[in-house]
């Protein structure tokens, strides 16, 4: 999903900016086939067979072979689709062959149908979103739904009467995302299953991630997708399972790996960007343009449309990319801008390839929509992402931040493919944390992290799933914010090359797989060479952070000198920990005679005294004064001056002058 815009991040910081001076608590923000695909030994359900409905025909030409499996290809989908001129409709006919990866029988299968969360404002998603997301709003009758037309065996035994949706996050009777269907005969394990399907797509008007504007189309999450199957010790688990939920309003998602067979037909004037690799050269027949897309190891197939792209294209390899097509599909107001976005899409792969492993597959697809399409704007998708909606022909550098942050998802979410709906932060935290390197790496703009770090009012345990943050801003500060503060937090403790090695060998390691924060801990364990499960538990699976303050500061008297003319003042600052515990705190205290004096506390207890001796009088102390320390949200009780002598208040006035002009000026990221 697409980063913060600068617009938000400006307004936050300004906010966040008066937090750190005194302005209190600060409320929510917001963030703004056919038979002959289907692999040897597939069976279908036995069962009375009934007169099997007409489908359209679906393509003639075999998937383009594989040298070796990537990843367990669990799902094998072929669609043939149609995009209806002036209807906002999409009909489809589609075959999907599903192999039981695990050992229990499996009697019923579930499919995701995501386009019906945009049916009313009942559905889950719209209730728990409010029909807004991302600063994109659902637009005046703007819905859209799926419908399933026919739903048959292989053997033409129809399955539509042994259907049912279901609910199994809240109940909720009015929403239709998840569909079940009994099967007549139980799957085994290892035995596959074919299913063939009808549908049609009422596309929205575009809003989150999918639908249509004017002439432009983003089908996202538009077909009929098997729930994710999991075996037991996948992601810990004791028992195998279907892993099934709603479509929320925060939620992304989550599949098994596959393969994808994809015929679009579109109007002839219409040029398409899809995952995966064009079969063969688009075809025009009776009007339509028809392509044909494929793609293997990948859990999900998008494709958008318009007669308005300006594609460009570019070969890229380096020592880390084998080799990859980068494809353009511009808004004609951005057609001037392709460097830019070669440009930063060349910085990501090579050095996320670099950093996480090779980019396996041999196209990446760069969709920008209208300014009209922005709902669409800033999403991943296997070999093909999204940029901001074009909305000026001089964009700042969030075009390329965008671009980097979406490439990133190729990596955690697109081949790291942890499961969304429950441990969002694997994905969006791991992929801010590689975004917000590259761009200091890259464009020379670092983020202000003390000031991220203060909008993290009300801190949640990052293992929790989404839907069950207290609202869309707390799931964004964080899924994004805190959990991208904690991988840097890491980073402080342990360095920059041991981190390095940590998330190469994460990555690397769960590729093409399905990992759980815990085997995330047990790469980090395994690379330091010790047990971190202290820290996870208070700042990971629960929702910790260390709240220093300097509670008090005592003065004495003044103490003669050895020397008669020379006067020692004693003070002691008193400072305490009321959060999480936290070790190695920094403390300054500025004195006024303008010196300082830096010491360490080393976090245990919850409380501590120090005791200074100096020659002027201690004008003010100050616990983890650079907000070095970025688990700690809440900054206003770190500061507290001494009670002061009336010759010194005017330098402590001064101070304080240079600390609002200090902060002020970290505004511009």
């Amino acid at each position: 999903m697409k980063p913060l815009s600068m617009k938000s991040k400006f307004i936050f910081a300004t906010l966040a900016a008066f937090t750190l001076l005194g302005a209190g608590v600060l409320p929510p923000l917001s963030p703004a086939a056919v038979d002959s695909f289907a692999p040897k030994g597939a069976k279908s359900p036995a069962a009375q067979t009934q007169p099997a409905v007409p489908q359209r025909p679906l393509p003639d030409s075999a998937p383009v072979p594989a040298e070796q499996a990537l990843s367990q290809r669990v799902a094998e989908y072929h669609i043939d689709v149609q995009l209806v001129p002036d209807t906002e409709t999409l009909k489809a006919s589609e075959t999907v062959t599903w192999t039981h990866p695990g050992e229990k029988p499996v009697n019923e299968l579930y499919f995701h149908l995501y386009p019906n969360a945009f049916a009313s404002m009942d559905t889950t998603f719209m209730k728990e979103s409010g029909g807004a997301l991302r600063g994109d709003t659902m637009p005046q009758n703007g819905f859209g739904s799926m419908t399933i037309t026919d739903l048959r065996t292989s053997e033409g035994v129809s399955l539509l009467q042994r259907t049912q949706y279901a609910q199994p996050d809240d109940g909720n009777v009015k929403d239709q995302s998840l569909l079940k269907v009994h099967l007549p005969q139980p799957v085994n394990g290892g035995e596959s299953v074919t299913i063939r399907l009808q549908y049609e797509v009422k596309l929205p008007k575009i809003f989150a991630r999918m639908g249509s504007a004017k002439d432009f189309v983003m089908a996202g999450q538009w077909f009929p997708k098997l729930s994710a199957y999991e075996t037991a010790g996948t992601r810990g688990l004791q028992e195998e399972g279907w892993n099934l939920h709603q479509y929320h309003g925060t939620s992304e998602f989550y599949s098994n790996f596959g393969i994808y067979n994809v015929t679009i037909s579109v109007p002839s004037n219409y040029i398409v960007a899809a995952t995966g690799f064009p079969v063969k050269n688009a075809k025009l027949k009776q009007g339509q343009k028809i392509y044909q897309f494929y793609a293997d190891d990948v859990h999900d197939f998008a494709w958008a449309a318009s007669p308005d792209f300006v594609v460009a294209e570019e070969a890229f390899s380096s020592p880390e990319v084998p080799g990859v097509r980068i494809k353009l599909y511009l808004d004609p107001l951005h057609k001037d801008l392709k460097e830019r976005y070669f440009q930063a899409a060349k910085a990501a792969l090579s050095n996320f390839s670099k950093w996480y492993g090779p980019y396996p597959y041999s196209t990446l697809s760069i969709v920008v929509p209208p300014k009209e399409g922005n709902g669409a704007g800033g999403m991943e998708y296997p070999t093909l992402i999204t940029a901001f909606g074009a909305s000026g022909a001089s964009p700042d550098t969030s075009l390329e931040r965008t671009v980097i942050h979406e490439i990133g998802h190729q990596y955690f979410y697109g081949m790291v493919a942890s499961n969304e709906f429950e441990e969002a932060w694997l994905d969006e935290s791991f992929t801010s944390y590689a975004e917000d390197r590259l761009m200091e790496q890259e464009y020379g703009i670092a983020p202000n992290l003390p000031l991220q770090s203060s909008l993290v009012q009300k801190p949640e345990p990052l293992k929790l799933e989404s839907w069950k943050y207290g609202g869309a801003d707390s799931y964004t500060w964080n899924v994004y914010i805190r959990g991208k503060l904690l991988l840097k937090d890491m980073e402080r403790q342990v360095g920059s090359k041991t981190m390095d090695a940590i998330l190469s060998s994460y990555a690397k390691e769960y590729r093409f797989k399905h990992p759980t924060t815990a085997d995330f801990q047990r790469t980090v364990e395994k690379k330091t060479r010790k047990s971190w499960k202290t820290y996870f538990d208070q700042y990971v699976y629960s929702g910790g952070a260390p709240d220093f303050a300097v509670a008090d500061i005592i003065t004495g008297p003044n103490n003669s000198g050895s020397n008669g003319d020379r006067f020692t003042r004693e003070s002691v600052v008193k400072v305490t920990n009321t959060g999480s515990h936290y070790a190695n705190v920094l403390l300054k205290f500025n004195f006024a005679d303008g010196s300082t004096a830096l010491r360490t506390w080393d976090g245990e207890g919850k409380e501590a005294k120090f005791q200074l001796l100096h020659n002027a009088a201690l004008l003010s102390a100050e616990i983890n004064p650079e907000h070095s320390v970025l688990l700690e949200s809440k900054h206003l009780n770190n500061f507290r001056r001494a009670e002061l002598e009336p010759e010194s208040l005017s330098r402590w006035t001064l101070s304080m002058t240079k600390l609002l002009e200090t902060v002020l000026g970290t505004l511009v990221w």
